[in-house]
């Protein structure tokens, strides 16, 4: 393992766990949720509550990274059922930035904040040399009664997704992918509004609230099936769900098809992914419909093995952790999208 490049994107599952799992310095019995592969949440034993909590970084894009910084960190927060409270963030500038690019990042954040009812409690601001461009680090927090995480899915739970897949994935490259520039316009800012729907505090709250819903988790690197593998691997279970089951919207299935990728494993915010008692799947579905949130049964949690079943009835087999889309095409034509975000 000794000099061993690691791959862009989320370090293996086997390297985190290796390496970073690991070392979890001093011991507390209060520390429910520890850190696990797939789980994104952390949860501390309060009084008669629990703190839940979880972070993330934004990189590589500048434009509205303070409103990428604050969904992203409350998405994680709210599939443990609880809405996102509170946010601390680290924000780092190349040096030699405006003021009025700081300007911009904090306004973005607060927008996006005020909108999902979080406070803003502080964190760290600084210029650092040698940086090429703005990342924010945030850290979301929230104080509930009850939780549930990634990792507890139960054999024979019904999986159902919100939204439909690839919808941040479709609006990066209808953004910052240059040989995309021949795209119909009205294409292009269809797929580029897409961004606007990455938040799924809302979907995750209302799902919840059925008391039917076991695990959740916001699939993003690694697209929908990346998503399902973690929450299988965490959970220890397998799952078998279907490519004609999981909706993928007309734009996103045009510039897949125009760069030869898979919808389902293309980053993929903005939609939830749920593993749902059998017996509360209609009530889970009248419930986020009577919100206008679109939801489909798509498959289930089973012992072993991890297969998606493509439109002719062919099963495929995946790995623990997948390669996301955009890493790919990053490698493949030699960094031609430097511009796309990551997290």
């Amino acid at each position: 393992m000794k000099g061993m490049a690691l791959p862009l994107g989320k370090v293996p599952p086997q390297i985190l766990e290796s390496i970073v799992l690991k070392k979890g310095g001093a011991f507390s019995p209060l520390l429910l949720v520890k850190p696990k592969v797939g789980v994104d949440i952390a949860v501390i034993a309060l009084k008669e509550h629990y703190l839940i909590l979880s972070s993330d970084p934004i990189t590589g894009v500048a434009e509205e990274i303070g409103w990428y910084a604050v969904n992203v960190a409350a998405n994680d927060v709210a599939t443990s059922g609880a809405r996102p409270m509170f946010l601390q963030s680290v924000i780092l500038l190349p040096e030699g930035s405006d003021a009025s690019t700081l300007k911009q990042i904090a306004y973005d954040m607060h927008k996006a904040a005020k909108k999902l009812g979080i406070s803003i409690t502080g964190g760290h601001t600084e210029t650092v040399k040698g940086l090429k461009k703005p990342i924010v680090i945030s850290t979301c927090f929230s104080v509930a009664e009850t939780y549930v995480t990634s990792a507890d899915a139960r054999l024979g739970d019904v999986i159902m997704m919100t939204k439909a897949a690839a919808l941040e994935g479709t609006s990066i490259l209808a953004r910052f992918d240059r040989s995309l520039k021949n795209l119909p316009n009205s294409t292009r800012k269809k797929a580029i509004n897409l961004a606007k729907k990455i938040s799924i505090v809302e979907d995750a709250l209302t799902a919840y609230s059925t008391g039917y819903v076991h695990a959740m988790h916001d699939p993003t690197e690694g697209g929908v099936i990346g998503g399902l593998c973690e929450m299988a691997v965490a959970s220890g279970l397998g799952f078998i769900v279907y490519r004609s089951k999981i909706p993928v919207l007309s734009v996103t299935r045009e510039i897949c098809g125009l760069k030869g990728i898979d919808p389902l494993l293309l980053i993929s915010s903005g939609s939830l992914l749920m593993a749902v008692d059998p017996k509360g799947v209609e009530e889970v579905k009248s419930q986020l419909k009577c919100k206008g949130i679109s939801v489909a049964e798509i498959g289930r949690f089973t012992a072993s093995k991890r297969i998606v079943v493509d439109e002719m009835g062919k099963k495929h087999a995946y790995p623990k952790a997948v390669v996301d889309e955009l890493w790919r095409l990053e490698e493949s034509e030699g960094g031609q999208k430097s511009d796309e975000p990551a997290y």
